[in-house]
């Protein structure tokens, strides 16, 4: 639910509570069903979701190039999110990093993982988003980073003015 702080946070002293108010769009369904019931609440900022035609034109892209690679299409999708894609954050907004024994592939965590380095008995590996989870300016980013790609190979893609339309229709 996307929602903006209303007040300042208040102390009430009568309950010893700290009381929080927020303003929301929508009417709050939920609050019915869980106003007798103990929450766990995250708050984070707000990003505007990127849309489908983004992820759309991603595949076409990916598809097109994996056409002249002789390829697949996943593998394409895989090499621009290590070149082109964000790291993946936890809840704390810290990288992910996992350090593996050699002998375990990472493919066994699912998920996009880029190798960072080898220790005698250790791969280290950092976690990329994949399309699904970026925002717009992620989304955008890799975009561009894909598009550069099937230019160096002669693909046609969108004019610039309909890619200027499309990262507008993002929110970039």
């Amino acid at each position: 639910m996307k929602a903006k702080w209303h007040c300042q946070p208040y102390k009430d002293y009568g309950i010893k509570k700290w009381l929080l108010t927020f303003e929301v769009e929508d009417t709050p369904e939920i609050y019915d069903e869980t106003k007798d019931k103990e929450l766990t609440l995250k708050i984070s900022t707000y990003h505007k979701k990127r849309s489908l035609d983004a992820n759309a034109y991603c595949w076409v892209l990916c598809t097109k190039l994996s056409e002249v690679l002789g390829t697949s299409k996943d593998e394409v999708y895989e090499e621009m999110l290590q070149r082109y894609g964000t790291m993946d954050e936890d809840d704390d907004g810290e990288p992910i990093v996992v350090s593996l024994l050699s002998r375990i592939p990472v493919e066994k965590l699912g998920g996009h993982w880029k190798y960072m380095s080898s220790s005698m008995q250790f791969n280290t590996y950092l976690k990329i988003k994949g399309s699904s989870k970026m925002n717009s300016r992620e989304m955008a980013k890799f975009i561009d980073g894909i598009v550069s790609e099937c230019k160096d190979f002669g693909i046609e893609t969108a004019t610039p003015d309909e890619l200027e339309r499309m990262a507008q229709q993002w929110g970039v």
